[in-house]
């Protein structure tokens, strides 16, 4: 049971989350550094303020601080045998405000000096374009992706990044996690559209969803154009949250509710690949009323633009019961139910391996384009001993048991699987709760939610399992 010898095992992150210095090198205000952080324990939510508010503790601006320890961790990376780390670009660390007329040259110079650490060990960097990290200054002046002009400044921003790194990255990706918008969390609506919650009021949040995501993925095909034409050799994908939704019994009325819920939460993968919208989508936006702005040049840049490969995040997996208020069978959390085959973590993620296997199949069933798991985590509250050691072994639990099932795909149904970056190698700030003691990483970063700690990196158990774990290709998962 093997995969592919050039197969890409690594890591992933996002600037935001790991990098810190968040006004070092000429760099803007993005949408991450307004958000305060939030607390598992006392369910305190993150709040997206107007701007930077003395007294408020915004813990992406330190992170972890690897805008200064990258060096050290390229290097933990090196000695787990990483070949490949995903990474983003800063939008702002490019164009601070975003409507300037020339990069930022200190930001470009610091991806330089880090992609050039990663050739050093022979480490592939994949990198996302946006990631939840969009300037702030877009949200507040322009309404983020509500507004068209944002089109012309993702497409600068992504073709700067590009003639900038086009010996140095082959492998990239536009928007992450672009569906997660589908949800009805305004908190999503910001992170992947740019749009401000006090922006929203008194609109159809679903309407202006669908309208910023189109003016996104408009975004998204003339940046692949645009790259494509600088360097024909870039491989360039789109990246979809994947949680798949189980009918919670086999009623058909619950099968036909999961069916219709995974098109409402993953239409975008259509989108992104064929480069049209389904045919549901244009009924329920006449049912709705809704007044889309989609032109017929937006239809030809779609169809140009599509992508080359899909990456994807996995974490967990859903059930919905259908409804009697629900005759659409329209994708709504309230319609979720608790699956009793799973356990959850401590954040309540449902633990689900063959869902996994489960989503690689859907992807392969629809799209003839090879895929890359981008994001497989377990976040947890690890212990530090007395001795400096982290005995993580749920970690590797949940991780062995997804790539096992990753593998299976792979062998039993012929999946065509370029790479599999777990997130995050690294202890990062988590994006959903801003906290720091929800830790996914194999290497130990000594900080925690208060922002108390020397920054010290230290290896876990992990650590020495997911080295073996490249060495052997995966094999020793079957051990």
């Amino acid at each position: 049971m093997s995969l592919r010898k050039d197969f890409l095992w690594g890591g992933a992150v996002a600037a935001h989350q790991i990098e810190g210095g968040w006004q070092e090198g000429g760099k803007g205000i993005s949408i991450a550094d307004v958000m305060t952080a939030g607390d598992n324990v006392t369910k305190k939510p993150r709040v997206i303020t107007d701007g930077v508010i003395e007294g408020e503790n915004y813990p992406n601006h330190e992170a972890s601080d690897f805008y200064h320890h990258y060096k050290e961790d390229i290097a933990h990376l090196a000695e787990m045998g990483f070949k490949c780390f995903r990474t983003s670009i800063a939008w702002t660390r490019i164009f601070p405000k975003c409507d300037e007329t020339e990069p930022n040259e200190a930001g470009l110079q610091f991806y330089d000096d880090l992609f050039d650490e990663c050739h050093k060990y022979g480490i592939e960097p994949i990198v996302t374009l946006s990631h939840f990290e969009m300037p702030f200054y877009m949200a507040k002046e322009y309404g983020g992706f509500a507004n068209r002009a944002c089109i012309d400044f993702f497409v600068k921003f992504a073709t700067a990044c590009f003639e900038r790194y086009k010996d140095k990255v082959k492998y990239w990706m536009t928007f992450n996690e672009i569906n997660n918008q589908a949800d009805p969390i305004p908190h999503h609506l910001v992170q992947e559209g740019g749009i401000l919650p006090w922006d929203l009021e008194g609109k159809d949040y679903e309407e202006v969803m669908y309208q910023s995501a189109h003016y996104e993925l408009v975004a998204s095909a003339l940046a692949i154009k645009a790259g494509h034409a600088i360097n024909p050799d870039f491989k360039i994908g789109c990246m979809i949250a994947m949680c798949p939704i189980y009918p919670a019994t086999c009623k058909p009325e619950d099968i036909l509710a999961a069916s219709r819920f995974m098109q409402g939460k993953y239409w975008y993968t259509d989108v992104h690949v064929k480069g049209k919208y389904p045919n549901w989508l244009a009924k329920k936006f006449a049912r709705k009323g809704y007044n889309i702005d989609i032109t017929e040049e937006d239809k030809k840049i779609l169809k140009e633009g599509v992508v080359d490969y899909i990456a994807f995040s996995y974490y967990m997996s859903y059930a919905v019961e259908a409804k009697e208020d629900n005759p659409y069978y329209d994708y709504r959390e309230a319609d979720f139910v608790p699956n009793g085959y799973l356990k959850a973590s401590d954040w309540g993620w449902q633990i689900d391996p063959v869902g996994l296997r489960y989503a690689m199949n859907w992807f392969a069933d629809r799209f003839d384009l090879p895929l890359m798991i981008v994001e497989n985590g377990f976040g947890a509250y690890d212990k530090m001993e007395d001795d400096g050691s982290v005995d993580d072994s749920y970690r590797i639990e949940y991780l062995g048991n997804h790539i096992k099932a990753m593998m299976e795909a792979v062998e039993c149904e012929g999946i065509d699987l370029m790479g599999y970056t777990m997130w995050a190698p690294i202890d990062i700030v988590s994006a959903s709760t801003g906290e720091m003691d929800k830790r996914y990483g194999f290497v130990y970063v000594d900080k925690n939610n208060a922002g108390e700690g020397t920054l010290a990196r230290s290896r876990k158990k992990s650590f020495y399992w997911y080295k073996k774990v490249i060495e052997t290709n995966g094999m020793s998962i079957f051990e």
